[in-house]
């Protein structure tokens, strides 16, 4: 049994065949692009992969002949997929796609090529030879493993285009955010100058080594960038004992490392013998945060956004972690910092990012400004 044939025809040699209903239609692109994001979290859920494919004539032979290679696909994607794959368009009029669902096949590579072979054959057989030889096919798999890559490549935005759209109808506030970030940044870096040469002397004077703690942290879309702090802790520390505790901390298997003067728990290290006399000074006012304000600047940061993490933190998130990272900037404070800090679990911390990246505005990152201020001089959560 092979894929050619009606849509009546019932294929069973195979479990990624079935049924395909006569009444099946080609999505629009608002409502593929949703499709696309329904399937992201059904996958956070069931931890079941899908497959984006991808179709789209290649090279100039003008609008006509796109069309008629593009109503030929959609043909062909009708008759070889099966009644629960998605089929729409990811670009109208121009990209053709299918979600397949459901993948149990731990080997994507296997899949794949299950899916390469047989998509082809239909299209080689059902398309004239030129006209197959125009067609660019394209993959991505979700969760995509951006997350584990430690080379600094950023995730697949094919698997994201209600995110891009989203922050593309947003384009006049994200101008005004990013209006705030220089100018607020500018300032603070101009006022500050006096205090940065003083840290800087206070930590030459603690301890060899140099006056800024450069780290990799990773941005927006998975973008890795150099995240600037002053240096608390002694410059030859380990990071072991950080790695096996963020791990612990993001998988919730860890209990809280203490607890504060009113009986909080703690879900950081508060006595890390890593940092120096003056690093607690810095910790516990933030100090040590202001040379964050030059990340800003660059533009890797925002003033306000969830925390960048480290790539190993990355590495243990669950998959639905990650939308932290996805749907806004990264910044200096946010929610978590001026409600929980240090005294909330993991999941409750990606729940304020989330909640900050559905409701944000210029207006409501106002507000979180206002009152860092006060949590900085409260110092509660900070170690």
């Amino acid at each position: 049994m092979t894929l050619l044939g009606t849509r009546k025809q019932l294929r069973t040699t195979n479990p990624l065949l079935a049924w395909v209903s006569e009444d099946r239609e080609i999505m629009s692109e608002g409502t593929f692009r949703r499709a696309i994001a329904i399937e992201r979290k059904r996958t956070e859920r069931s931890q079941k992969p899908f497959l984006l494919t991808l179709f789209e004539p290649s090279g100039v032979q003008g609008a006509d002949s796109d069309k008629r290679v593009l109503d030929n696909i959609a043909t062909c994607l009708l008759n070889c997929t099966r009644e629960t794959d998605v089929i729409g368009w990811y670009t109208e009029g121009a990209t053709l796609g299918v979600i397949f669902t459901d993948i149990v096949t731990s080997d994507k590579s296997l899949f794949l090529g299950i899916i390469l072979s047989k998509v082809s054959t239909t299209l080689r057989d059902e398309l004239a030879a030129e006209e197959f030889a125009r067609i660019s096919i394209s993959f991505h798999f979700f969760p995509d493993h951006w997350d584990q890559d430690d080379s600094g490549n950023p995730s697949n935005h094919s698997l994201y285009p209600d995110l891009l759209g989203f922050n593309a109808g947003k384009r006049s506030l994200l101008g005004i955010k990013r209006a705030m970030d220089i100018a607020g940044s500018g300032v603070l870096l101009a006022i500050s100058a006096p205090i940065f040469l003083l840290i800087a002397a206070l930590i030459k004077a603690s301890s060899p080594g140099p006056v800024l703690f450069r780290q990799q942290r990773v941005g927006q879309y998975g973008r890795q960038f150099t995240f600037l702090k002053f240096r608390s802790m002694h410059s030859d520390s380990d990071v072991s004992a950080h790695k096996a505790f963020v791990t612990e901390f993001i998988t919730g298997t860890s209990r809280s490392e203490t607890s504060d003067e009113c009986g909080q728990p703690i879900y950081k290290l508060s006595n890390d013998r890593r940092v120096t006399g003056v690093g607690k000074f810095l910790r516990k006012t933030s100090l040590d945060e202001l040379p964050q304000f030059l990340n800003v600047l660059k533009g890797e940061m925002s003033l306000v956004g969830p925390r960048p993490p480290i790539p190993y933190e990355l590495a243990a998130y669950q998959t639905w972690h990650r939308r932290r990272v996805l749907e806004v900037k990264p910044g200096i404070t946010g929610l978590w910092q001026v409600t929980g800090r240090s005294r909330v679990k993991f999941d409750e911390m990606v729940r304020l990012d989330l909640r900050y990246a559905a409701s944000w505005s210029p207006w409501l990152d106002a507000k979180i400004l206002l009152r860092t201020p006060i949590a900085v001089i409260k110092g509660t959560g900070a170690y």
